[in-house]
């Protein structure tokens, strides 16, 4: 009977812990007659099997192509094994083997089977607001240590009933060795608590809660890697409050909304909108407004910069719950401005205390703040505009080399870490501007070295000195790599693409330091993974008062008109009614505080402020949104003039005949939408025209897009039709961010490449 038995140990590597990963293999193996164990290590899952040749070879097909549906299997490693005097197949405890490598489970979406249990009157955990399964709910937000169990996450300071001991148990149950497993009786609950840090004798907080909505009141609610501040989206007063309190004065509010069909009442949702709503992720997804609700006042409270609106359907039971009374509400995340998502009890009520009228709080602990993700379809691709809960951590597979960290960028921070073989893309921390959050990112740094296992050897960090995040690089230890900003932008997407050989390179953004030490930021490569040469850019002109320039984009249209010849008649236009428009020439004129920048960030913030859309922002990327926003409202086709002129091997976009000609047109009474129309129109014409020119002087077809300016639809979808008509092949960010969050990722491979050991 022995010699027709065969055994094999299998290992699967991959992101397989916390998915149900292990009661899919233990009943696999009791379908096909098998013995043996199954355990989670720090290597990922190791399956020891005994049996007939036929059913090990089914059962490793089974497991290969039938893997639960949140797992994602990257090598399966088979060894031949002696016979064992194995009686059963079990699931073993847990071990740590040699500091190797696991990957993390983002936090997952309710799942249908739990949302049905929610709503059945019958079920044990009927309107339970933290039930789960081994298919969804909390994972990386509450996970502490690896390997992946209960007693290394923040669900450890539950023990369960013996219903759920018993369901964590059977391997028939969906909850069999599900970690967050929990019930009314035994899991986490709510209390509703006011700003005096009362409790609220109250039967159902979350009706209770539902009522206060409804009476305008604002909510901070605790939901799965953060807080929310909630209010009800149908009354503009309420809306209205929220602004005033959070000092959030124009800045888009995103929405939740109860299901699909609810959704469309407001949006334009085609298939593909309506999958990524649907699916595990469920991001804030951008979408395009409808014209009724676009023309209503609600739109204009909740949006009322740009032409779409923030939609995300209910992920948790407690969402779930809330949503079924309330058909849309306002969901923001609950931070104030600057300041890092609140994810704690006690420092939300007191940090928020200005802003919420409640709290609906619960005693599940959050080990990683991780906000919502957003994302929008673009060219029938989805495009990760944040990178948070559900896409982070995001695992991509590089070349072998050194134990890295890439810092990021200071603005929408994240960072990346690799083993020498995987790179870690971490959720987005935000803006590294206050103590609050630089302290985040280095908690968060700590805790993935931590979970990871990896101590590195090699620091990639921008090239600007100043980055809190480059003074963060340079105390480690190991070997530091500057890495010039835009080279990294490219790469991150050469990367995501696995793009082989140089590439025409467009790094469209605000800023960042160039080697020349301006600003750069309307840049054209030619690039590979270690080293690029800037063969094109707009024209530098000078950025008066530096970042204030960023903040005031009047000073950047008066910078433009100084540079076209026009600064006589600056002081005739509306526009700069009020303003200091003649110490700023001055400044100009003089080379006071005004370094010089290539930006076509800044090209795009003057265009705005020209046309009176935005004089002085009051968030990041606001006159840009603008300025788009209005420009959809047009078809026109024409465009303006420009320049491309060639110096010392370089081309340079000149851009007086632009600003002349748009200024002419606002004297001619040309309707905005129009002239924003035509900016765009030439932008694009400008950009397709130089790639031809150097298609042919470097005979290079391919071309990457990065940098957050290429966020704006218009230009994208512009500038890709256009080329890819003309044989070009077009690659641009969807998974990683094209903003600086995907930064890092081009940090660390640069850095690998001059240093690490990597070839092309």
């Amino acid at each position: 009977m022995t010699k027709e038995l065969e055994r094999r140990v299998v290992t699967i590597k991959g992101l397989v812990q916390g998915v149900g990963f292990r009661p899919f293999i233990y009943n696999l193996a009791q379908q096909y007659e098998l013995r043996g164990w199954v355990n989670n290590t720090t290597a990922g899952v190791k399956i020891d099997v005994q049996g007939s040749l036929r059913s090990i070879v089914h059962f490793i097909n089974q497991l290969k192509t039938n893997a639960p549906p949140l797992a994602q299997i990257e090598k399966v490693s088979i060894e031949h094994k002696p016979i064992k005097t194995y009686q059963q197949f079990t699931i073993e405890e847990s071990s740590r083997e040699n500091k190797q490598l696991t990957f993390l489970s983002p936090d997952a979406t309710i799942c249908t089977q739990c949302k049905k249990e929610l709503f059945d009157s019958e079920d044990r955990r009927y309107n339970y607001p933290f039930i789960n399964c081994t298919n969804c709910g909390p994972r990386f937000s509450i996970i502490k240590g690896l390997p992946y169990d209960r007693a290394k996450t923040t669900m450890a300071d539950f023990t369960m009933c013996e219903q759920c001991q018993s369901e964590y148990q059977d391997p028939s149950s969906r909850r069999f060795h599900a970690q967050p497993n929990s019930c009314p009786d035994c899991g986490p609950k709510l209390k509703l608590v006011d700003q005096s840090g009362s409790q609220l004798e109250v039967e159902d907080p979350i009706k209770e809660t539902i009522k206060l909505l409804k009476r305008a009141k604002i909510i901070a609610v605790k939901g799965l890697g953060g807080f929310h501040l909630i209010c009800d989206a149908s009354n503009p007063q309420a809306i209205t409050r929220l602004r005033i309190k959070k000092n959030r004065s124009d800045k888009a509010l995103a929405v939740m909304i109860e299901d699909l069909a609810t959704v469309k009442k407001y949006c334009q949702v085609n298939a593909k909108e309506a999958d990524i709503l649907q699916g595990v992720q469920k991001p804030i997804l951008l979408l395009k407004k409808k014209k009724r609700f676009a023309k209503s006042s609600l739109a204009q409270v909740i949006a009322p910069d740009t032409n779409s609106l923030g939609v995300m359907l209910p992920y948790t039971p407690l969402h779930l719950l809330l949503s079924k009374k309330l058909e849309v509400m306002v969901v923001t995340s609950a931070n104030l401005s600057g300041l890092p998502l609140e994810y704690d009890n006690s420092s939300a009520q007191e940090n928020l205390s200005a802003v919420a009228d409640y709290y609906l709080l619960h005693n599940r602990n959050i080990k990683t703040a991780v906000d919502d993700s957003v994302s929008r379809v673009v060219l029938d691709e989805e495009q990760v505009i944040r990178h948070a809960r559900g896409f982070a951590p995001q695992v991509i597979k590089v070349k072998q080399g050194l134990a890295t960290l890439a810092c990021g960028s200071d603005l929408k921070n994240t960072f990346c870490l690799s083993n020498g073989k995987f790179a870690f893309l971490s959720h987005y921390t935000g803006s590294l501007k206050n103590l609050e959050s630089y302290q985040r990112f280095k908690d968060n740094i700590d805790h993935y070295q931590n979970l990871y296992q990896i101590e590195p050897q090699l620091i990639a960090h921008d090239l600007h000195p100043s980055y809190y995040t480059t003074q963060y690089a340079k105390k480690l230890l190991g070997k530091k790599v500057a890495v010039q900003h835009h080279h990294a932008h490219l790469v991150s997407c050469m990367v995501e693409h696995q793009i082989e050989g140089p590439a025409i390179g467009i790094a469209f953004d605000g800023l960042g330091l160039g080697t020349d030490g301006n600003l750069w930021g309307g840049e054209f490569f030619i690039c590979d993974y270690s080293d690029f040469m800037r063969v094109g850019h707009l024209n530098y002109l000078a950025q008066p008062g530096g970042d204030k320039a960023v903040k005031e984009p009047w000073r950047m249209a008066v910078s433009y008109l100084v540079d076209s010849r026009l600064e006589g008649i600056v002081d005739e236009m509306k526009i700069f009614k009020s303003r200091a428009t003649k110490e700023v020439v001055k400044m100009i004129e003089q080379d006071i505080n005004s370094p010089e920048t290539s930006s076509i960030g800044r090209l795009f913030a003057a265009v705005a402020a020209l046309l009176g859309l935005c004089s002085k922002r009051s968030y990041r990327g606001q006159a840009a949104l603008k300025l788009e926003t209005i420009a959809q409202r047009s078809n026109i086709t024409a465009s303006y003039d420009y320049q491309l002129t060639k110096q010392e091997g370089q081309y340079q976009i000149l851009t007086a005949s632009l600003i002349t000609a748009i200024v002419n047109d606002l004297n001619l009474g040309v309707a905005k939408n129009i002239i924003a129309r035509k900016f765009h129109n030439t932008v694009i014409n400008f950009t397709v025209r130089l790639c031809q020119l150097l298609k042919y002087r470097f005979q290079l077809r391919q071309v990457v897009l990065s940098g957050g300016v290429w966020q704006n639809q218009i230009l994208l979808t512009g500038v890709y039709q256009s080329l890819t008509q003309l044989g070009f092949k077009v690659y641009f960010p969807t998974t990683i961010p094209c903003t600086d969050q995907g930064l890092a990722v081009g940090q660390l491979v640069i850095a690998n490449y001059k240093y690490g050991g990597y070839k092309l």
